[in-house]
């Protein structure tokens, strides 16, 4: 989809804003065109000598005509202030429901934080809309009332409405292309550049070393340069558009006051008559310049549209609908000639995987790196889907699996995941209602957090920075575990829940999650070979492919 279409697209959802702002832009622009009329009036009485109440009632009449286009004016504002704060919230539900639901292959060698800082873009197309909705608007009804009173005039100035709109037409046709191609790379270094200092914010402590440091600097000295030649190739097209207007200008400029003088001397024309027309051109001119000036900002709000575009043009999962009536009282899963491989890449990560896998299991999944084992735990966990084969549920194949459905009775960690920014509650119940205070405290005793939980400031309110910042890695993978069997689930999906704690510590949690009265089956991958002995199921992977499926 090309970047004028989706800025259509966008405006289409407030159509009825924009034509309130349309429709008090032409009112504005026919009140301030008549203006001059009303001043050419004043001027023929002021040259005939004569005061009279005629005279005044125009005085009235422009003064009240300069008003009532500020009146429209500051409704024109409150109607753009409406359709901003439209923008802002539709593109922030728009990354929030969003980004969570697109697909994993859509993710696949891209960094998701980098992503989501294009919802800065936003603000791009708040400000740089409101411009173009308004003064653009303005400007190019200025222009097309101005050039339908000047003819009124004489016909020479249809000449003068002619040229005009060959300019604009030619700066438009002749540099819009270069103008946008221009911008859109200059957006991409710019956010290669934010990207590179989020890198060093993220690694803070590894680009604390001096040679290290240096390095930061260098690779940034290279992004800025790379960001500052686009941005200079967008300058040119830019100072080329200003360029031709200068010249047009000055060509206008001339000519309309030779041909004005020549009309009043040849008494085609009257004085005033000739001062209006003058400040009907006046107003077209900068109306003109506005246009070409605010070329700029359209090219920044169509690069900012084309970003978010990107975003949103990312396939996502299909939706189904959470049936909390045919919830499943058991989960049986079965595996049949599953394989997978990245798209990117030929080789297969799993290769003819097929299993069946009882609710109430405990499974144990061993092997070296880069067997298969995380890869077969996020499909069976429905994270990421199979390239080929089937994953069924309750021996059902012949319907879709509800992920919906599905996700609502599991829960998993996975490698890399850290607590959000909130507080320590709602880290581990996400406000979940059905979350009793009795499951709350029997997951955080169980999984040894009780007396960390007492020594924070505020206890269960204690915020939490982003990642998790102020915890320990090992009471971090302590919340996570607590989070995950809050609501008793009847699978746990885990890929090494309990590598960073002490072993004692770990076996006694271990010991509580593997006990058998809980009736959840378990998934795990993980060094600590005490899950090994905990579980009645082992299965062992390598390249891709189970080579030994052991039950206890």
């Amino acid at each position: 989809m090309k970047p004028l279409k989706r800025f259509y697209n966008l405006l289409e959802l407030d159509k009825k804003d924009v034509y309130q702002l349309y429709f008090y832009g032409i009112l504005s622009g026919v009140i301030s065109l008549s203006l001059p009329l009303g001043i050419q009036a004043i001027t023929n009485f002021i040259q005939s000598g004569r005061a009279s109440a005629s005279w005044i009632v125009l005085i009235v009449l422009v003064v009240f005509g300069v008003a009532l286009v500020g009146v429209l004016s500051l409704m024109q504002l409150r109607i753009m202030e409406n359709l901003q704060q439209k923008i802002f919230i539709r593109s922030s539900f728009e990354f929030a429901v969003r980004l969570p639901k697109i697909k994993f292959e859509e993710y696949y060698n891209t960094y998701p934080p980098e992503l989501a800082n294009r919802f800065f873009d936003t603000l791009m197309i708040q400000k740089g809309t409101a411009k173009l909705l308004i003064d653009f608007s303005a400007a190019i009804l200025q222009i097309i009332f101005g050039i339908i009173l000047l003819s009124l005039y004489h016909n020479y100035f249809i000449v003068f409405g002619i040229l005009l709109l060959l300019l604009l037409y030619f700066i438009f046709k002749f540099s819009y292309n270069d103008g946008l191609e221009t911008s859109m790379k200059e957006s991409k270094y710019k956010y290669k550049v934010a990207g590179w200092l989020q890198e060093i914010a993220r690694n803070n402590f590894s680009f604390r070393n001096n040679l290290h440091h240096d390095f930061a600097l260098n690779k940034n000295d290279m992004l800025v340069a790379d960001y500052l030649n686009y941005r200079e190739k967008h300058f040119s097209v830019i100072k080329t558009q200003f360029s031709q207007l200068i010249i047009f200008k000055i060509i206008i400029t001339a000519s309309l006051l030779s041909i004005g003088g020549y009309l009043v001397l040849s008494q085609q024309m009257n004085i005033g008559q000739f001062v209006a027309a003058e400040i009907i051109i006046l107003l077209v001119i900068n109306s003109v310049e506005k246009i070409v000036i605010g070329l700029e900002t359209l090219y920044d709000v169509l690069t900012s549209v084309e970003k978010i575009g990107l975003i949103t043009d990312m396939k996502l999962e299909e939706e189904f609908t959470l049936d909390y009536d045919n919830c499943y009282t058991s989960i049986a899963l079965e595996v049949e000639n599953v394989y997978f491989n990245f798209p990117d890449s030929k080789n297969k990560i799993l290769n003819n995987i097929n299993l069946n896998i009882d609710q109430g299991e405990r499974i144990f999944i061993d092997g070296a790196n880069g067997s298969g084992k995380t890869t077969l735990i996020r499909i069976l966990s429905g994270l990421i889907q199979p390239s080929h084969g089937a994953i069924s549920i309750n021996d059902n194949s012949f319907k879709k699996i509800n992920l919906n459905q599905f996700r609502s009775q599991i829960e998993s960690i996975i490698q890399g995941e850290t607590p959000f920014e909130g507080t320590v509650i709602e880290n581990i119940t996400f406000k979940n209602t059905t979350a009793s205070e009795e499951s709350l405290k029997w997951a955080i005793e169980g999984m040894q957090l009780k007396k960390f939980i007492k020594s924070l400031p505020q206890g269960l309110d204690t915020p939490l920075f982003p990642e998790g910042k102020q915890l320990s890695s090992s009471d971090t993978q302590k919340l996570l575990l607590a989070r995950s069997i809050i609501s008793k689930p009847k699978i746990l999906f885990y890929e090494d829940p309990t590598c960073n704690m002490d072993d004692k510590v770990a076996n006694e949690i271990i010991d509580f999650i593997t006990a058998e009265e809980h009736q959840w089956t378990i998934i795990v991958s993980s060094k600590n070979q005490y899950w090994k002995t905990k579980c009645n199921r082992n299965i062992t992977m390598e390249n891709g492919q189970i080579i030994l499926d052991l039950k206890k």
